[in-house]
Order: structure tokens, then C-alpha cells, then sequence
């Protein structure tokens, strides 16, 4: 069983890689199933109904989300009929959403699960500790938990926490992707940060003169990127006992011919 685990996808650029590169991935790699953040695909805050379709469509089989869930209003409008999306579970209590959904691939269940962190983070969302063992006996054959956190520590002290119980902790939300995946303990893939699927020239996906303004303490708009893309995503390979075996990151700029490894 291979699971693609993509990086948050934000903008335009973000799903321009999707429609350009997911099929040729999926396919390369003889990908079983597709897990993609998308809490920035819509013009970078947010998701709506037209693009949770297009993603649907170009083939993810499922959508985690993050801090910026709602910043598009319209996802109230249709969150009761996305069967492909997961929401945090520590979000505020008063926010719609499914938490954790199993999806049946090839007979085998697989557990999708997102996590908001809380360490530099809107003080809005609980700590996800204090909530995470209500997911860790549920049933399923695999489970993967999106952690969406600023901090590395926090990612890296959850993925520990849960390694008995889950089988693959992934890192989200900092838009670049980090170079520590491994399998720890033999149980459970981890990495701090899958990356991002977005405009390459940009910081974080923002346009890099707006980003630069504001930073020097001009009044500034954040703008998203319209440049060149990459992609970013993990593949994790499991044995037929359920057991992730290798973790290995996907990386692909757009302005370089892409190959398969």
C-alpha cells in the first residue's frame, strides 16, 4: 500500500501543480490513495466548493484542512456534504466538521485524522494532547494524523506520543518542507513539514515585494504568488502488515523537467 501525502496547496499555482503533476505521480509511483492539504487552495485562506470539486476531480481521495478552515465562508454552505474532508479536532468546539474519517482502499481501512498545534498558533485551538487520545483506539489498519503546527517540537512530541497507535504522523502549515523523515521506532513515518504545493519564488506562497514591504513596517497587503510552482508531498509505503517501511520525500520544480526517482 503507498499513500501520497501533498503538501499544503495554496493558490492558483498550487492547484495548476495538481492538475500538471498528480496523475503522473500517482501513476510513477503506483500511488493507492491521496491525502492533500488544502486550507490555502483558494486564493491562499481558505477553501471553496468550486475548488474541494477540482480536487476531487484531479483525483485526492482526501482533504485535510487547518487554521485557515473557515476563512472562506462558503465552506459552511457545503462542509456536510465534503465526505472527503477532515477538519481539526481541536478547533473550537462551536465550528462544523468531521475530525477523523476511514477510507475503505483495496480492503484496507485507512484513518485520516487533522490536528491543529497550539505552540505559536491561535490561542483559540486547544492543546491537541489534551484531546488526541479520544482518536488513538478508534478502528482502522492504518492511521495518519495531519499535525498542522508552527512548531517543530510540538510535531516532533506528538508523533512520539502516538507511536504505539497510529501509523504516520505528518507535518503541515510551515510551508517548507523538512529534511527529517524517517520511521521511528519501526512504527510510525514522520516528518516536520510535508512542504508546499505553490508558487516556488514566493515566501510561504505570498509575493515576495509585498511580503518584503511589510517586513520593513510599511502598510502592505499580503499577495499571492503568480510565479513558477513546485511541488511538495511525501509517498509512505506500507507492508502487508499495515507497517510503514519507507517515508520518501517528492519534491518537483516546475522549471525543471520532472522525473520519477
Amino acid at each position: 500500500m503507498k499513500v501520497l501525502f501533498i503538501g499544503d496547496i495554496v493558490g492558483n499555482v498550487g492547484r495548476q501543480m495538481i492538475e500538471d503533476y498528480l496523475y503522473r505521480i500517482r501513476k510513477d509511483y503506483q500511488i493507492d490513495f491521496v491525502i492533500a492539504n488544502v486550507e490555502n487552495a483558494t486564493h491562499g485562506k481558505g477553501l471553496n466548493r468550486k475548488h474541494y470539486d477540482f480536487f476531487t476531480f484531479e483525483g485526492v481521495d482526501c482533504m485535510t484542512m487547518g487554521n485557515h478552515t473557515f476563512d472562506k465562508k462558503e465552506l459552511l454552505d457545503f462542509i456536510d456534504e465534503a465526505d472527503r474532508l477532515v477538519v481539526p479536532f481541536n478547533q473550537p468546539s462551536i465550528l462544523p466538521g468531521v475530525h477523523t474519517r476511514v477510507f475503505n482502499v483495496k480492503g484496507t481501512k485507512i484513518r485520516v485524522t487533522n490536528a491543529l498545534g497550539c505552540v505559536f498558533m491561535d490561542n483559540r485551538y486547544s492543546n491537541p494532547f489534551d484531546h488526541i487520545d479520544d482518536y488513538l483506539n478508534l478502528e482502522q489498519d492504518i492511521h495518519i494524523i495531519d499535525i498542522h503546527a508552527e512548531a517543530t517540537s510540538e510535531k516532533i512530541g506528538l508523533a512520539y506520543y502516538c507511536k504505539d497507535k497510529v501509523q504516520a504522523v505528518l507535518g503541515t502549515h510551515t510551508h517548507v518542507q523538512t529534511a527529517d523523515e524517517r520511521i521511528i521506532d519501526k512504527k510510525v513515518a514522520f516528518i516536520s513539514d510535508v512542504g508546499m504545493t505553490g508558487p516556488y519564488l514566493s515566501s510561504l506562497g505570498c509575493d515576495l515585494d509585498s511580503v518584503i514591504t511589510r517586513m520593513r513596517g510599511l502598510s502592505s497587503k499580503f499577495l499571492i504568488s503568480e510565479n513558477s510552482g513546485q511541488f511538495a508531498g511525501v509517498v509512505i509505503e506500507f507492508n502487508d502488515k499495515h507497517q510503514p517501511i519507507s517515508i520518501e520525500r517528492v519534491l518537483i520544480n516546475d522549471d525543471h523537467l520532472y522525473r520519477a526517482s
